[in-house]
């Protein structure tokens, strides 16, 4: 995917910028990301956002979500039926988490739940210019986040149609509560990836020693005197 610049002013902000501002509460940390968030994104106009949003809308105009979920329960929440739906919740989020690794976005919302996950100006870089980064992190993100996404707003009936959240807004909140453990893992990795490195360089990297002009001089004596030596001996042959 191309084109992540969505919520573009935060493109430029400095890591010193995405740090929590306070503690939340144990009820803040699984809180649905608002509908003026996402609608925020979306008026930047991204390429993601603007397919995340068809996928938004066209899932608004297919049914409502209240018959949505009245229509996965009798299913169990399993089955053909809830694939797909999953499907397309995934590609949602996929194209969203996509926009906001981009700009910088996820950070300060993590921020604010309280997660302060310290992201080095080079990894805010890594993220906006590396797309297949950017697919890792969120694909994992999601597979992280669908399980508990179902037993809590299906199974155990946390998501409510009057509740003033979407499904989509409900799950993108799910989505932010499992990105900062997949952002250090990939950290994580990266700095072992990085001291390997270090460690291989130091064991078979030859060191150079610079000859001072002592060394020099007494190398080109023994070279002489050889030289020297070696015609003498073909001269008495």
């Amino acid at each position: 995917m191309q084109g992540d610049d969505a919520g573009g002013q935060f493109a430029t902000a400095r890591a010193r910028d995405l740090q929590p501002d306070g503690g939340p509460g144990k009820n803040d940390l699984g809180a649905p990301v608002s509908t003026e968030v996402l609608e925020s994104l979306y008026a930047e106009g991204s390429r993601d956002s603007r397919e995340a949003r068809r996928q938004q809308e066209s899932i608004d105009q297919r049914m409502a979500d209240h018959r949505i979920v009245e229509l996965l329960a009798q299913d169990g929440f399993a089955g053909p039926r809830y694939d797909r739906f999953v499907d397309e919740l995934a590609r949602y989020g996929i194209a969203v988490l996509r926009a906001w690794m981009y700009s910088g976005f996820i950070f300060q919302l993590v921020a604010k739940r309280g997660f302060g996950l310290n992201p080095h100006e080079l990894e805010l870089e890594e993220l906006s210019s590396n797309s297949d980064l950017r697919d890792e992190l969120a694909t994992m993100t999601i597979a992280q986040a669908l399980p508990r996404f179902r037993r809590q707003a299906f199974v155990e009936g946390s998501w409510r149609f009057d509740g003033g959240a979407s499904i989509t807004t409900y799950f993108m909140g799910a989505c932010a509560y499992d990105f900062p453990n997949e952002f250090r893992r990939w950290k994580s990795s990266e700095e072992r990836q990085s001291r390997a490195l270090r460690r291989e360089k130091a064991v078979y990297e030859n060191p150079v020693r610079v000859l001072s002009v002592a060394d020099e001089v007494l190398g080109n004596l023994r070279v002489t005197v050889d030289l020297e030596t070696q015609e003498r001996g073909q001269r008495w042959r």
